[in-house]
């Protein structure tokens, strides 16, 4: 037994330092496509081609000193970085390994949990910070955030009646012939939008709109935690292209890392290319479009498995 939670806890220990290695170079690779697309070279001086750059503003950004804002909530303000940190770390425990350390058959329902205790960290962060611009900047992130969790739900039901089952390991196994994206094409496009919204980015950086709110809810942050907030994004951005990848695109296979990185290249070229959305259309979106459309597709594949089942019967 003892054995056992020590091979959990060196597992994690080392699952923690790839992903956040992913994220360092995950940040090289976007400012790297920015600056391709506005027409200049990205970081290029920091050792071989630029690939120190990530490290060493890694170092700068955790060396920084950082400022209590007056009148804070002092244990509020410090916890709210780290628990968005840990909860977007504590997401990939649900991703199946071939060793099978921590994925669980209920994995789908435990990504529902942490992703809705998101909104927690978020709205406090912004509140705890007593600046009328970060506590803006949460609640428009917590409505966005609440509004698209609903088409995500209900496309992962959709999946649950189809699978007949919250094991991400079974994805791999129902796409061995055919990928679920050609079945379920506007699902896919539908939950590759609400991924956008979760995780706020362009065109739904409406938490962090530099232009309107100076970066939003985390305005009051800087240094270790900044860092923090930093890195809970990115991971957790690496983490639902992966999940899109699983979901959708054949789970597990001979290129699983290279669909990774093309889903990772399509949320950078979409922050490249497209302007903000506007806020009333943000949410015309999330309820007026996208909740009926996921209804819809809800009882056309229960109806669907059912139909089978009778007929496989």
């Amino acid at each position: 037994m003892l054995l056992n939670i020590l091979d959990l806890i060196l597992y994690y220990l080392v699952l923690l330092i790839f992903v956040l290695i992913g994220v360092a170079f995950f940040t090289l690779f976007e400012r790297k496509v920015l600056g391709y697309i506005n027409n200049r070279k990205g970081p290029n001086k920091v050792f071989i081609m630029g690939l120190g750059q990530a490290i060493s503003d890694g170092v700068k950004l955790f060396g920084k000193e950082y400022f209590l804002p007056y009148l804070s909530m002092y244990l509020l303000f410090f916890l709210s970085p780290m628990t968005i940190f840990f909860l977007s770390i504590s997401l990939w425990m649900i991703m199946p390994v071939y060793f099978h350390f921590l994925d669980f058959y209920f994995g789908l329902l435990f990504f529902f949990c942490l992703t809705g205790l998101s909104v927690y960290a978020l709205i406090f962060s912004g509140w705890s910070s007593n600046s009328k611009y970060s506590i803006f900047g949460a609640y428009r992130g917590v409505a966005q955030t609440i509004s698209y969790e609903v088409s995500l739900a209900l496309i992962m039901m959709s999946f649950v009646f189809l699978i007949e089952s919250y094991n991400l390991e079974e994805f791999s196994l129902y796409q061995d012939m055919c990928w679920l994206i050609f079945m379920m094409m506007p699902l896919g496009m539908v939950w590759f939008v609400s991924l956008l919204a979760e995780s706020n980015r362009t065109p739904f950086d409406f938490t962090e709109g530099e232009s309107e709110l100076v970066s939003g809810f985390n305005v009051e942050y800087s240094g270790y935690f900044f860092a923090l907030i930093f890195l809970g994004e990115y991971s957790s951005i690496l983490f639902m292209s992966m999940m899109y990848v699983i979901m959708f695109m054949g789970g597990f296979s001979f290129f699983y890392i290279m669909k990774v990185m093309v889903i990772v290249f399509l949320f950078i070229l979409i922050r490249g290319t497209l302007p903000r959305f506007r806020y009333d259309n943000l949410m015309y979106l999330a309820w007026k479009i996208y909740l009926p459309m996921s209804l819809n597709f809800l009882v056309f594949y229960l109806g669907y498995k059912g139909f089978l089942n009778i007929y496989l019967l």
